[in-house]
């Protein structure tokens, strides 16, 4: 299932549907001590993430952020910026991080910070949109906003979620909130409550 996110397309949302949970970067640059882009909540938010691929499952897309091959346009000053990360899709730092690279099978990878994009919103089909990823005030931020404006019904699960620091994390899931009835940050216990049986 690997593609690059593209445009947006009219959104999930539909009642009675079961949600698609988007797994957002939960990659070893993101979560090992030492990395440059570390989320330092990042350890705490691995049981969680895991509970809700394994209740929703199998509705569960694995997202990665992956370095172009070229940057263009503004990416070249980020890319400045943050060297190190311009390496290969198959590098060990884009890799998931555990216990995910077993459970997730093929990833949507994409070069952008938002994961929103065709494939997304087929796989989310008619249902809502369940996000939970790194971090809360980039990549889960960005494709949240996307697939509202896409006309996706998004939940957020907080708990789910780990940002740059406890402030930007914060921060973010109260910008989401504004976004109301589109965008909904919710628990992993609201989320689990209302799972179908597998």
């Amino acid at each position: 299932m690997t593609g690059e996110a593209g445009a947006d397309l009219p959104g999930a949302g539909g009642p009675g549907e079961p949600p698609c949970l988007a797994v957002i970067d939960m990659q070893r640059v993101f979560g090992e001590p030492g990395s440059p882009w570390l989320a330092p909540r990042f350890a705490e938010i691995v049981a969680p993430v895991r509970r809700l691929a394994e209740a929703l499952a199998p509705k569960v897309v694995f997202t990665r952020f992956v370095a172009p091959a070229v940057p263009h346009g503004a990416w070249r000053q980020y890319y400045e910026q943050w060297p190190f990360a311009l390496q290969p899709p198959d590098a060990p730092i884009y890799e998931l991080a555990a216990p995910f690279a077993a459970m997730a099978g093929p990833t949507l990878d994409a070069t952008t910070f938002s994961k929103w994009g065709p494939e997304l919103a087929a796989r989310a089909g008619g249902g809502p949109l369940v996000l939970a990823g790194v971090s809360t005030d980039c990549c889960v931020l960005s494709t949240a906003l996307a697939a509202a404006d896409a006309g996706a019904t998004v939940r957020v699960v907080s708990d789910a979620c780990a940002g740059v620091d406890d402030e930007s994390h914060a921060q973010a899931l109260h910008i989401m909130s504004l976004y109301g009835p589109l965008v909904e940050v919710v628990t992993v216990a609201d989320v689990l409550g209302g799972a179908r049986p597998a």
